[in-house]
């Protein structure tokens, strides 16, 4: 059989045919294959880079192939998407990520312990113009270096360590921990602690939203006359 009649099988040219998994997945099952119970894995991050899962430290290699086994075994990281490619052709794929998925949501989650708000959101823009530039083969542009100096800064302080329970292709938060965390048990609870007072609140909404309320105020005149 040939290539072409190969690919035809698997159902990926068409995007109205479901894959066929069996053929086309190395390193994954399907998730209703994956074993019927949780797997939980820790995994350690010092500055946004992975060096330890469930405590053992090793090489970049050996991390992404222990994060491929065990997310590849509980289905994790299948991917079926239409792309756009750079010269404006749509191309459907099947992709298998297992161990990036599990490490890049671990790390995410990280992030959102030990970013402010203001700089993750404004990262999630860099993010997507970072993907592209990959993409489309510029790794080294200006502009792709320049954006990894950005994405350096952040991760000074995505240090910590995440816990994940993996179950038929989910990825489920079991918690996470940072010497550089931002969370506060006090202000999360909104009743304690000397930092916030929930009585500040009543001048910041009508601050906030104030803006709104003379527009609304000028509608009101307008729809009047």
């Amino acid at each position: 059989m040939t290539l072409i009649q190969e690919i035809k099988t698997c159902g990926l040219e068409d995007p109205a045919l479901e894959p066929n998994f069996d053929k086309l997945l190395q390193m994954s099952v399907t998730p209703q294959k994956a074993p019927d119970k949780d797997t939980y894995v820790e995994i350690e991050f010092e500055k946004g880079i992975p060096i330890a899962i469930n405590g053992k430290k090793s090489s970049a290699k050996e991390l992404l192939e222990t994060a491929n086994k065990l997310a590849g075994e509980n289905g994790i990281g299948i991917a079926d998407i239409v792309e756009n490619r750079l010269v404006g052709m749509k191309s459907r794929g099947v992709y298998e990520t297992p161990g990036g998925t599990l490490l890049y949501q671990a790390h995410e989650y990280l992030e959102h312990l030990c970013l402010d708000r203001d700089t993750y959101q404004y990262k999630l823009n860099i993010a997507n113009e970072f993907a592209k530039l990959v993409y489309n083969g510029l790794w080294f542009s200006p502009l792709r270096a320049a954006l990894s100096a950005f994405v350096d800064e952040t991760q000074k302080t995505v240090t910590g360590k995440v816990k994940l329970k993996l179950y038929k292709g989910n990825i489920i938060y079991a918690g996470a921990t940072s010497p550089y965390s931002l969370y506060s048990e006090s202000l999360a609870s909104f009743t304690t602690g000397d930092l916030y007072n929930h009585k500040d609140a009543e001048g910041f909404i009508n601050l906030f939203g104030l803006p709104l309320k003379v527009r609304a105020m000028l509608l009101g005149d307008k729809t009047d006359g």
